[in-house]
């Protein structure tokens, strides 16, 4: 990923070549050494795979068991598309461009790449946000969980998710939202071989208030309240006598979930929080902060695509029986649909 920009002594001109070298308008492309460019390599094609593998083994479990069609595991499924289409479609690119220094797939699969990006970001935090409002009925409103949350609502509530996302990463990256007022800036300094994501001052700031930091505030608002709700309920729950032996199972169940989704959540935050406020603080600054660093920052919130099903496998022994079905050959098996995991 590089901008336009001119050779110097103190750039090392061994170092340095163009990415095409018959173009006068090529970018400037920076050769790593051998060694590191093999282990960028592999490090980042590892994360890659265990991203798809992973997301891969939580949509089959979720579609294929019957007994995970509850709304909660249909709005985990819609999150774990998302980290799906990063591994799929937004990290092999992004490898080549970053080990490489340099965009070779051409501007429109540059486009589609700039919006499956800005689309799966944005679907993400909209479906944990859908998923924090699942765990509020679940911890707070038990009693009107079952009529408030059901299946066809939770795909109602995935699919506005998506369509607003894909709607936002098409309008914000093909009818060129983000880059609006700096038109001019922006292709006075890209150059061929350059594919990123240039956000002017307005679309930086609207686009990161309303799919960042306001969803993200709100996030945290939620798990806070049912956080101290939990603790209350907690309370009550050792004060009763043993018959509420069922009721208590139940809602340690229910907590444990709204546990794991949130740290589910904090991750998300934490993974994407520095790509964020730098590309909004870059905005303000004047375009000064390096591309290396904003590369980084993004493939830090790529990781967060790895690291949820991990997260899943570690808290819930469902995903984890689940898998040995799968990966042992069982899930083939007649009735193995009907399996129990819990």
């Amino acid at each position: 990923m590089a901008l336009r920009g001119t050779l110097t002594e103190s750039d090392g001109l061994s170092n340095i070549s163009l990415c095409y070298e018959s173009l006068s308008s090529s970018c400037v492309k920076f050769l790593y050494p051998t060694v590191i460019r093999v282990h960028l390599y592999v490090f980042l094609g590892t994360a890659m795979v265990l991203t798809v593998v992973g997301n891969l083994l939580v949509i089959i479990t979720v579609v294929h068991f019957k007994q995970l069609h509850t709304p909660t595991n249909i709005l985990i499924l819609s999150l774990s598309l998302a980290d799906l289409l990063v591994g799929v479609i937004a990290m092999p690119p992004s490898i080549v461009r970053s080990v490489e220094t340099c965009w070779y797939f051409g501007t429109l699969f540059c486009k589609i790449h700039g919006s499956v990006d800005i689309m799966c970001t944005a679907a993400s935090i909209l479906n944990l946000t859908m998923i924090s409002i699942d765990r509020y009925y679940a911890i707070c409103q038990p009693l009107l969980y079952t009529s408030k949350m059901t299946i066809p609502i939770a795909l109602t509530m995935a699919f506005v998710c998506w369509a607003v996302s894909a709607s936002y990463g098409f309008i914000a990256v093909f009818l060129e939202f983000i880059s609006l007022g700096i038109e001019d800036f922006t292709s006075s300094m890209t150059c061929e071989g350059w594919c990123g994501l240039m956000f002017s001052l307005p679309s930086s700031a609207l686009g990161s208030s309303l799919f960042f930091y306001i969803p993200g505030t709100l996030l945290i608002i939620i798990y806070l309240k049912i956080f101290f709700i939990a603790q209350k309920q907690a309370q009550s729950i050792q004060s009763m006598n043993q018959n509420a032996h069922l009721k208590q199972s139940s809602c340690k169940s229910e907590k444990k979930a709204t546990k794991t989704l949130a740290i589910v959540m904090g991750l998300f935050l934490l993974s994407w929080a520095p790509y964020v406020v730098v590309v909004t603080a870059n905005a303000y600054l004047g375009y000064v902060t390096p591309l290396l660093l904003l590369d980084i920052f993004g493939w830090i919130g790529y990781f967060n695509s790895t690291f949820n099903p991990v997260v899943y496998a570690y808290f819930y022994s469902w995903f984890r029986k689940a898998f040995q079905i799968i990966v042992s050959g069982k899930v083939f098996h007649q009735d193995s649909s009907r399996a129990l995991l819990f």
